[in-house]
């Protein structure tokens, strides 16, 4: 199986960090499932000074079709009406794009 490793960026909004530490206690089961059926596993956000940063595995064999299925999902739509106001897209962002993907530098 071969794994690809996915790491992106975004900004939190200033007084946001409750909010979005309260939403993702409690991340919806069908918003989990869609994300497994998607072939994405080992899925982490980390937060420092402002910064989340997402981590992802995707063990599928069409990226580009299960992030499309992921984005057409109901449920996931309705999770990121909730997520999306506690984020701005960093300065160096793409025109239209949310979550900047990050450069793998090194890897062990």
């Amino acid at each position: 199986m071969t794994v690809r490793r996915v790491a992106s960026v975004i900004r939190l909004k200033d007084g946001m960090e409750a909010e979005y530490r309260r939403l993702h206690a409690d991340v919806w089961p069908e918003v989990l499932a869609t994300l497994r059926r998607a072939h994405v596993s080992n899925y982490s956000i980390f937060l420092r000074d402002g910064l989340l940063f997402s981590y992802l595995e995707y063990t599928g064999d069409d990226y580009e079709s299960d992030m499309q299925a992921i984005a057409d999902d109901e449920s996931t739509r309705r999770w990121w009406q909730l997520t999306d106001p506690c984020q701005d897209p960093v300065a160096t962002a793409a025109q239209g794009e949310w979550w900047a993907p990050a450069e793998e530098v090194f890897h062990l």
